[in-house]
């Protein structure tokens, strides 16, 4: 293996791994991290595109159906609320619990709030239909069923836009691996020669 495909493996393989915010890829499944405890995240737009299944990037505007699957029993026993807000702060991926907490106002940047609820079945299942494209909060919050404690998720995602996924990130991690490489191999030097040569030569 050349030393840019190393470079690429060991710039690469974080963003395989980790997603927006409390999502996570698990063998191509979304996976949603409410504090210690995990749920399947799917996002639908049956109006526009049937069945088809999303994690971070819903490619319409219009109802969209967002499915959290609970992985632990435990959830079925603590009310569940799920708001999603505007990025109104443009945190995007980078979105994090300490953030929602410092927004000056919640409330006007909520598009949709589900209050809390028991979901004994383990399935939260919400819809809302979405006016605007652009980036979006979904924050969950569980609260333990005996004790003053409370485990969040906090995600960004976005509505309305091309669905790229990784491909621009990969895309700026290949160029950088590449000029990285060509400047180890005295790419930068060579080239200042050529410069002063046709310089001289004119």
């Amino acid at each position: 293996m050349n030393p840019v495909h190393l470079l690429l493996v060991a710039l690469l393989w974080p963003a395989t791994l980790t997603a927006h915010g409390g999502v996570v890829f698990e063998e191509d499944v979304c996976v949603l991290k409410i504090g210690f405890l995990q749920a399947h995240f799917t996002g639908y737009q049956p109006s526009s595109r049937g069945s088809e299944e999303f994690c971070e990037e819903l490619p319409d505007i219009g109802n969209s159906v967002f499915v959290i699957d609970y992985l632990h029993d435990f959830l079925k026993e603590m009310p569940v609320d799920f708001r999603i807000v505007t990025d109104s702060q443009n945190l995007g991926i980078y979105a994090r619990w300490e953030d929602i907490q410092n927004l000056e106002d919640i409330e006007h940047d909520t598009v949709f709030y589900q209050p809390p609820i028991k979901w004994r079945d383990g399935v939260l299942n919400v819809s809302h239909d979405f006016e605007e494209s652009g980036g979006y909060i979904g924050i969950i919050t569980a609260q333990h069923p005996t004790e003053e404690k409370l485990y969040n998720a906090v995600f960004f995602f976005s509505v309305g836009g091309t669905d790229y996924g990784y491909f621009p990130l990969f895309l700026g991690f290949a160029i950088l691996a590449q000029l990285m490489y060509w400047l180890s191999k005295g790419g930068f030097s060579r080239l200042q020669t050529r410069i002063t040569e046709r310089t001289k030569g004119l």
